[in-house]
């Protein structure tokens, strides 16, 4: 944004020398039109007026050289627009992926907040039933854990074997 803001600040300084050759040009123009007009000094006429007439032709050519540099820059800031706007665009599309991602997590932690639940009502409910038989309190109490890998820890799940 900085160079964007530099580039017009050029090109609006382009653009103000631009008017005042453009300016120059003409007075030049008309004075070279006085002169050849007027009647005097032929031979100092004309000396004057082959002056102005490369004066411009100089100007025309700075002109010239000013236009193609103004489209030069302008085609610049306008890919930089570009690039910004390309720029922005990628940044929310990867904010949106984010926020699916976010949605997606908590969507796990819920569900494996609410299979945690789950199981430990089911060992309770068999660690209630254990004392009917010696068998099922053995199983009851044969629990194995296993942590769930990801990108931060889950909590501690355990499995029940039946």
């Amino acid at each position: 944004e900085v160079q964007v803001d530099e580039l017009q600040r050029l090109l609006a300084g382009m653009e103000k020398e631009h008017r005042s050759l453009l300016l120059k040009m003409k007075e030049g123009e008309a004075e070279l039109a006085r002169l050849r007009g007027a009647e005097g000094d032929k031979l100092a006429e004309q000396d004057r007026s082959a002056k102005l007439e490369k004066e411009v032709a100089m100007l025309r050519e700075k002109i010239h050289h000013l236009d193609d540099m103004l489209k030069s820059q302008q085609r610049k800031v306008r890919q930089m627009i570009e690039q910004l706007q390309n720029s922005k665009m990628v940044i929310q599309t990867k904010d949106a992926e984010i926020q699916e991602l976010k949605e997606r997590v908590s969507y796990l932690e819920a569900e494996n907040l609410e299979m945690h639940d789950r199981i430990e009502h089911l060992i309770e409910q068999q660690v209630s039933r254990g004392s009917h038989s010696s068998r099922a309190r053995s199983k009851s109490e044969h629990v194995s854990s296993k942590r769930v890998t990801g990108p931060k820890p889950l909590p501690l799940i355990r499995v029940v074997e039946t």
